[in-house]
């Protein structure tokens, strides 16, 4: 197994294999596979050389600053717990509470922001400050905390802030995230009726978006018709929302429409996001040709690919075998110095495992490590299922011997994978083993590990265990 997990490393096949630089501005890009002009002058070449080095330089500097900005946070948890039990909590410098707030904010800890917000309020110097408690209002919602945002809502009012349509966006959003739409709604009636907090393309996105990650379609035709009454009208964002929403519902005709809706418009262009939205949409569905005719349209209107864009054609190729244009474009990748992601090596690895590759899969998970990106969950479960489609028990083990040596978190997918593999090969000691490893880690067993190990015992004839099983999963779901 050294030959996957050991420290050799070797020379990638030229047509695979992430570039060493770090991206640069790329102009005319074209569509992968063509041939585009490679020539290069050489003072082209001295100013690229020169941005890199300006950019190793800016990375430098940026280090320097976050490891200030960490010792600086962490020395303001100190001054905040030493002034409490001295009891003078009252006369605490305003940057060193602020910058706790903001910090717990930007982490989404809304108990901690909370627990600081009500220390900043019995500062001396302190006075009612809508901004903050807007932000506070946001982070809530973000944490499906609605209740406590309306409680915060309501005390920047009595504390006297001027309350205005951003304030009640925030609200509005608070409770549209966590599917409370009645009140949502509510909340967008008062502002219709309230001066100077008149809804805008904002409110009405979010709520938007809201409606949509729950298939909702029909209150977002009520939003959109609301829309056209009040005379507004939909931006850029918007129509990024309703065509990536639409797209992965497979409901294509109203994302077409959305989609040609927006380009009639002067004032509210495509970009990048339109772009990537529309070729999942339909690289994820299997249409390929016309994923392929859209991302040509989008070149030719000037938008330029971004590595999501290349990433979404991998996967699309990938998974429907098309290995050739697969290829083709992880070359046009290395050849025009678009840095590999995590989601790229997770892409291509499980293309090749899935294709039953594994000498290049495994070359790939090397590659990986040596460019210094930390395999995680998604990579692991795509090894997993390559090992086992193909009945290897032994590289199943040192994929768990690696797990043992690195700080990779586990979640209960790659056990239902890791169970479906043992399975497969009617490795029930193993399996045992794999509940037992679940348990240590704190991932409880669901439906799909129950029913993968009834699967494996069924095959095997062993018909009580499978029938124990069944009766425990029955009674899972009763409860």
């Amino acid at each position: 197994m050294a030959s996957l997990f050991g420290p050799s490393n070797p020379i990638p096949p030229p047509s695979f294999g992430p570039p060493r630089t770090d991206p640069l501005t790329r102009r005319n890009v074209t569509v992968p596979g063509s041939k585009p002009n490679s020539s290069m002058e050489l003072e082209k070449l001295k100013e690229k050389e020169a941005k890199e080095r300006k950019e190793e330089t800016n990375r430098k500097i940026a280090s320097q600053k976050a490891v200030s900005i960490i010792l600086r946070r962490e020395a303001t948890k100190a001054v905040i717990e030493n002034k409490k039990k001295k009891g003078n909590s009252k006369k605490l410098l305003p940057r060193t509470v602020l910058e706790a707030l903001h910090e717990r904010i930007t982490a989404l800890r809304w108990e901690s922001a909370l627990k600081v917000f009500e220390l900043l309020q019995e500062q001396l110097w302190y006075r009612p400050n809508a901004g903050i408690y807007i932000k506070l209002i946001v982070m809530l919602g973000k944490c499906k905390e609605p209740e406590k945002a309306q409680s915060l809502f309501e005390m920047m009012v009595e504390e006297g802030c001027v309350v205005n349509q951003e304030a009640y966006t925030a609200l509005c959003s608070a409770y549209s995230r966590s599917g409370r739409f009645h009140e949502a709604f509510s909340i967008l009636e008062e502002m219709k009726n309230t001066p100077n907090c008149q809804p805008d393309v904002f409110t009405y996105t979010i709520l938007i978006k809201s409606c949509l990650q729950v298939y909702d379609f029909d209150k977002v035709q009520i939003l959109l018709s609301d829309m056209e009454c009040m005379g507004i009208k939909p931006n850029t964002v918007t129509y990024n929302t309703l065509i990536d929403s639409y797209g992965k519902a497979k409901r294509f005709k109203e994302m077409e429409s959305t989609l040609v809706e927006m380009l009639r418009r002067r004032d509210c262009k495509p970009d990048v996001w339109t772009m990537n939205s529309t070729l999942r949409a339909f690289g994820g569905s299997g249409q390929i040709e016309m994923m392929e005719k859209c991302y040509e349209k989008f070149q030719s209107a000037g938008i330029e690919p971004s590595i999501k864009t290349f990433n979404i054609l991998l996967d699309s190729y990938g998974k429907t075998e098309n290995y050739e244009k697969m290829s083709a474009v992880m070359e046009f990748m290395q050849k025009y110095h678009f840095s590999w992601t995590i989601v790229t090596y997770n892409i291509v690895i499980d293309a090749f495992g899935r294709a039953g590759d594994l000498k290049q899969m495994e070359f790939l998970f090397r590659l990986m490590q040596s460019e210094r990106i930390k395999p995680n969950c998604v990579t692991l479960c795509s090894l997993v299922r390559a090992y086992g489609k193909v009945g290897k028990a032994e590289k199943l083990g040192a994929v768990l011997r690696f797990i043992e040596n690195s700080d990779v978190a586990l979640d209960t997918v790659f056990f239902n994978c890791l169970v479906d593999a043992y399975g497969m090969m009617g490795c029930f000691t193993e399996l045992k083993g794999v509940l037992e490893m679940m348990e240590r880690s704190g991932c409880k067993p669901d439906k799909i590990t129950y029913r993968s190990m009834i699967k494996a015992y069924s095959v095997n004839g062993m018909t009580s265990k499978a029938m124990e099983l069944r009766n425990l999963l029955a009674s899972l779901e009763k409860a």
